[in-house]
């Protein structure tokens, strides 16, 4: 599995010029699902994203988490991030999951995630996506290997 969080201001996306999600304050995570992942995998990049304290106290340091802020989350399945560029200049996806089981761990994430986060948006999977956003900060983390 590889998530890409960006921490945002806002952020939204939409499918056929219709925003199908937006958020303010919160998480962009972008989620990739690879070949041999489960949903204990799944758990653990949850339990990560969910964790993460990347948000500024009141002095400044990255000490806050999602909750802390009452940030929202917008989800987007993206099997993109399994691009392989090591040969020629087409990437390759044959890392990525298999799309009917991707598409079930993603919901399975939305659905974990909706458990402890009170707005969790989300994209659509498998269709063609414009994703806008006001990175803060700007603040990215790559999940992988975990």
């Amino acid at each position: 599995m590889k998530i890409v969080i960006q921490r945002v201001k806002r952020a939204s996306v939409s499918v056929e010029e219709k925003v199908v999600g937006s958020i303010q304050k919160g998480f962009l995570v972008l989620i990739g699902v690879g070949q041999g992942d489960d949903e204990a995998t799944a758990d653990k990049y949850m339990k990560k994203l969910l964790g993460l304290r990347i948000f500024e106290d009141e002095n400044g340091k990255t000490n806050k988490s999602l909750a802390d802020v009452d940030g929202q989350l917008l989800m987007v399945s993206q099997f993109t991030l399994y691009a392989n560029c090591k040969k020629g200049n087409r990437p390759s996806f044959t890392e990525a999951g298999e799309p009917h089981r991707a598409e079930e761990l993603y919901e399975y994430m939305v659905a974990k995630a909706r458990e402890q986060v009170p707005v969790v948006e989300t994209g659509v999977f498998g269709a063609e996506m414009e994703v806008s956003l006001v990175n803060d900060g700007p603040f990215t983390v790559i999940l992988e290997d975990l």
